[in-house]
């Protein structure tokens, strides 16, 4: 999903509450490039000696990676997947068939709550058009019938893969540019990186700490301020960290707003008391399926999931706002609201 800078990179103290582009970590070995790929602005910060080659690595690998899984785009594997729907099984590379298994898996451990056969639901909405509109409640009711992640047929032997129904469209949207953040950092460990970041539009990667040993500062944005607005920072090493948020894309029809994030229960958008969601984890892959997963479960559910799962810990913003954080984050959260409107909760 686009995530806008919903997550700041705080470099410095100097830089709190100012966009990641504006921030300049005082080092002549960094290298610092900006890149317009899979739809939202990639930065890295690369400290290397060979970091402009490296960069450029990164960004052709995202570039393939887009290629590949975007249904924004004529041609590449989904379009071929889902042109396919009910039809046939279409070859498919290792990195689309890998994806779509990690996709079905959340599925499963959702309990459907994340379901990238969302792609009809999301193309009636049009939250992402300049033209997005309420569909009718019939036509949410036909829709939803073709949203089901056990309809996607995997055969990993011919590397081949099916929807069972036809009008079926699966959107990577939730889960791909976490596997791309996941590649740019083999590439930087294949070079010998200590230290780099790679923002993907909001989805933060680090490998590392900072050059001198501290971890990076990652701020999570208020769902009800301004661009560069937080109320809370997280220290990380070698840690991906994405949130997701009614506040990314929106729109309001009648005097009720509407945003991007689908239930696929119920094919509105979701609406559990969530207004924000932030994950860290060891693997960017995880991190993205998983907060749009635990938005769409609500506190109660999605905190039950997080605990269950290992490497992984989430913070939760809720419309009455109050801000919760699973325990293993406890001692690198910090609360920060500017706002001075939410309320941390330190014991539910």
């Amino acid at each position: 999903m686009t995530k806008k800078f919903s997550i700041i990179i705080l470099c410095l103290a100097l830089c709190m509450g100012v966009l990641l582009s504006s921030c300049r970590l005082n080092s002549s070995n960094l290298y610092e490039t900006h890149e317009f790929l899979m739809g939202t602005v990639i930065i890295q910060k690369i400290y290397h000696k060979d970091a402009d080659k490296i960069a450029k690595e990164v960004n052709d690998r995202i570039a393939g990676i887009e290629s590949a899984m975007t249904i924004n785009k004529s041609g590449g594997e989904i379009n071929l997947l889902n042109d396919a729907a009910g039809k046939e099984y279409v070859k498919l590379g290792e990195d689309t068939l890998y994806v779509l298994n990690k996709a079905k898996q959340y599925g499963e451990i959702s309990n459907g709550a994340f379901d990238v056969t969302i792609g009809p639901l999301v193309k009636s909405w049009g939250v992402f058009t300049d033209n997005p509109k309420v569909p009718s409640k019939s036509e949410i009711d036909e829709l939803l019938k073709l949203v089901n992640y056990k309809d996607i047929n995997i055969d990993f032997e011919n590397s081949t893969a099916m929807l069972s129904k036809k009008g079926q469209i699966v959107d990577l949207g939730g889960i791909a540019k976490g596997f791309a953040g996941d590649a740019a950092i083999e590439i930087y460990k294949k070079y010998g990186v200590e230290s780099a970041l790679i923002s993907l539009g909001g989805n933060i990667l680090t490998l590392g700490g900072k050059p001198d040993g501290t971890p990076w500062s990652v701020g999570i944005r208020n769902p009800r301020g301004a661009d560069g607005s937080y109320i809370g920072i997280v220290s990380v090493k070698d840690k991906a960290v994405v949130s997701s948020g009614d506040y990314e894309r929106f729109f309001e029809k009648d005097g009720v707003r509407y945003h991007h994030i689908l239930d696929p229960k119920t094919g509105y958008p979701a609406n559990t008391g969530l207004i924000g969601t932030t994950i860290v984890s060891d693997y960017s892959i995880d991190a993205d399926a998983l907060s749009t997963t635990v938005f769409v479960l609500g506190l109660e559910e999605g905190m039950k999931l997080v605990e269950s799962l290992e490497g992984v810990e989430a913070v939760f913003i809720t419309e009455d706002k109050k801000i919760y954080v699973t325990d293993g984050l406890k001692d690198t959260f910090t609360f920060k609201d500017e706002s001075k409107e939410f309320e941390y909760v330190e014991k539910r």
